[in-house]
């Protein structure tokens, strides 16, 4: 899992309350479980006028203008503005996979379901839970001022604004520990590679007919 530990990165509101797993990746294209090469159907059915399926060349479908990930302005996110109760619906794995894909390494919002808020630590997604009135303040100052970008530092547990404002933000010891490290629940255990190598081989010797 990729190491999240300080970005400087351009935001994007995408000013929506109570978005669900299948708007964020529509139900069609959970066939695949590589978690890559999801991004280019992010939001497929607000980003496309068609209806997309899997297999489709995304290149070649037509875009909706008035969706913002499609302006121009907004190309090379990596943060996302969003509303309350982000990330609701069923709990796939493949929206925080999406996200990612798409270039997301962090969401703001007021409150997020909570199994998709689980699921993005789990991916390598920040997701930050932020006051209503500033995360509304973020989209007013990211509306109005092309190239809008946001610091988030994950040592220190801040958001910073183009102008030095702060906001903290609150996140476990164990999840802050993964993020920085880079590391999921399969690179975890693998921290303990030596014990269960020690763990195995002592099985063997004492019960060697669990390995006939």
């Amino acid at each position: 899992m990729r190491a999240f530990t300080r970005i400087n990165g351009l935001a994007c509101p995408l000013d929506r309350a109570n978005v669900d797993t299948d708007a964020i990746i529509p139900k069609q294209f959970l066939k695949s479980i590589k978690r890559t090469g999801f991004g280019p159907n992010l939001f497929d059915e607000w980003r496309y006028l068609d209806h997309g399926e899997p297999g489709m060349d995304n290149s070649r479908r037509p875009l909706n203008p008035d969706f913002v990930l499609n302006q121009p302005r907004y190309q090379g996110v990596e943060i996302l503005l969003a509303r309350e109760n982000f990330g609701c619906g069923s709990s796939r794995e493949h929206a925080p996979w999406a996200l990612q894909d798409h270039g997301f390494r962090a969401v703001i919002a007021p409150s997020f379901a909570d199994i998709f808020f689980n699921n993005c630590y789990k991916n390598g997604v920040l997701p930050i839970v932020l006051p209503a009135d500033v995360v509304e303040r973020l989209f007013a100052e990211c509306e109005a001022t092309e190239g809008y970008r946001l610091t988030v530092d994950l040592a220190e547990q801040q958001v910073i604004l183009p102008d030095g404002s702060t906001f903290g933000f609150d996140i476990t010891e164990h999840r802050k520990h993964c993020l920085l490290n880079g590391l999921d629940e399969i690179g975890l255990t693998l921290e303990h590679s030596d014990a269960i190598r020690a763990f195995e081989t002592r099985m063997r010797q004492e019960r060697p007919w669990l390995f006939a």
